[in-house]
């Protein structure tokens, strides 16, 4: 494994393959702060050269964090398939973007090898792609998912209904709830994000979110986004969920601090398959971005973006329903502004379906980053042509609990008529049936009435 190369008269020699993945990546202000990001466009550049003549097989033997210091490392490791990855560990990950950048490559075909590439692969490769790359690689795969309903079908868009209330007042959430549902936003999952983490508390948000579909047939499935362990045994104790959630790392000692194992996660989708309201498979719910590592300190010395790809790897294992990227929800201390947030926000969405995850995308940002809403409209609007399952439904685009800025009842509204998509099939119908939406997926002029549900 050669890591030099000479540019411009001068030659870059890095320490490891973790450091040219660390200096290959494009600037991230976390990986600045901490002093593992290239000190010059030209070094970067470097990196790149370096990294795109070095193959999947060097990547694979040469993990970022060591598996028998590292379970994360253990489940990518264990979750590869040999056999498939015999098949490609030859390539150079220069290789690997042209074959996947080829016309003569199709989404069928990059899911036939996925599983035989390597989470820090798809790491690399994205690290060496333009952003036009990203999109047209992305563009070619689908991945549908089944919880109680399927979404990301070709032709269809769907959006996380995520009615967040600042005191979980279980009206507020029902008014909150109908709006987006009015203005055909849940097809993907009702899904709250609650203040109080307790398994009452949990139970009874879900079992509201439940009766709600029951009495107005609303075919999608439902969610509360309190840890899993809480969920778990809401479940048990009798709440009727169709999915469970957790949001994840790409370390062990961030998900130990998130308070998460792979045995945890095996007993949650064990939970849910026994006790939850949908046939799936799909059946769990996880979230993911990049920094999270880095904002607790423990990302082992690692790049962001690489340990944001572990995350993917680490979620192939369940098979998710949705996966959900949140980049931008940090901060400036790992995603200082707009162009980092576009750039992030393109490179997860295309590690994660190289890698086989149906991909959902939030192109989020909290008030003190360095970004305004064309930024914000652009990840979306670039993610959503990049082929990204679902978006989040958030009022007036203004979360009043989590406090952040996403996507919007009407931003879901507008990319649906921009990209000539519908809801989920069944999601579909069920609009049209109370006339809030017309046979090309367009809402009517009753859409955002809310008192329909009352």
């Amino acid at each position: 494994m050669i890591l030099k190369t000479k540019l411009a008269g001068r030659v870059y020699a890095f320490k490891s393959l973790t450091d040219v993945l660390a200096k290959a990546n494009d600037e991230k202000s976390g990986d600045v702060l901490l002093d593992r990001a290239a000190s010059t466009v030209t070094e970067r550049t470097a990196a790149k050269i370096v990294l795109s003549n070095i193959t999947l097989g060097d990547i694979f033997e040469n993990p970022v964090l060591p598996p028998e210091k590292d379970e994360v490392s253990r489940v990518l490791k264990d979750d590869l398939s040999l056999g498939i990855y015999s098949r490609v560990k030859g390539w150079t990950v220069g290789e690997l973007r042209n074959w996947l950048l080829s016309h003569e490559t199709s989404g069928n075909d990059i899911l036939r090898v996925a599983r035989g590439i390597e989470a820090e692969a798809a790491a690399a490769v994205a690290k060496i792609m333009t952003a036009m790359d990203l999109v047209a690689a992305a563009s070619k795969i689908s991945i549908p998912s089944t919880c109680a309903t399927t979404i990301g079908l070709p032709g269809t868009l769907s959006y996380r209904n995520q009615p967040n209330h600042p005191s979980d007042d279980l009206e507020g959430i029902k008014a909150s709830l109908c709006e987006g549902l009015s203005y055909g936003s849940g097809d993907a999952v009702l899904g709250v994000n609650p203040v109080e983490d307790t398994v009452d508390n949990t139970l009874a948000i879900l079992n509201l979110l439940h009766d709600f579909m029951d009495k107005w047939g609303v075919p999608t499935q439902n969610c509360v986004l309190a840890h899993v362990t809480t969920q778990m045994k809401a479940v048990e104790k009798g709440a009727r969920a169709c999915c469970l959630f957790q949001s994840l790392a790409g370390t062990q000692q961030a998900n130990d601090g998130f308070g998460v194992t792979a045995a945890i996660l095996d007993e949650a989708y064990d939970c849910i398959h026994r006790l939850g309201q949908a046939p799936g498979p799909n059946l769990l719910y996880f979230e993911t971005g990049q920094g999270s590592e880095q904002s607790i300190d423990a990302d082992g010395g690692v790049d962001l973006m690489t340990l944001e790809a572990r995350c993917y790897g680490l979620a192939r294992r369940y098979k998710p329903f949705m996966l959900n990227n949140v980049s931008g929800f940090i901060g400036p201390e790992t995603l200082y502004d707009g162009r980092q947030i576009i750039r992030a926000s393109l490179e997860d969405h295309f590690m994660g379906k190289l890698l086989g995850i149906p991909m959902g995308m939030a192109p989020c940002y909290t008030n003190h980053t360095k970004i305004n809403q064309d930024d914000q409209e652009m990840a979306t609007l670039l993610t959503a042509l990049a082929g990204a399952n679902y978006y989040m439904g958030v009022p007036v685009g203004d979360d009043v609990m989590l406090a952040y800025q996403d996507t919007s009842y009407h931003d879901d509204a507008t990319m649906r008529e921009i990209l000539g998509r519908t809801p989920a099939p069944e999601f579909f119908e069920w609009m049209k049936g109370l006339g809030l939406m017309d046979d090309k997926g367009r809402l009517t002029a009753k859409a955002g009435d809310a008192s329909i549900f009352y």
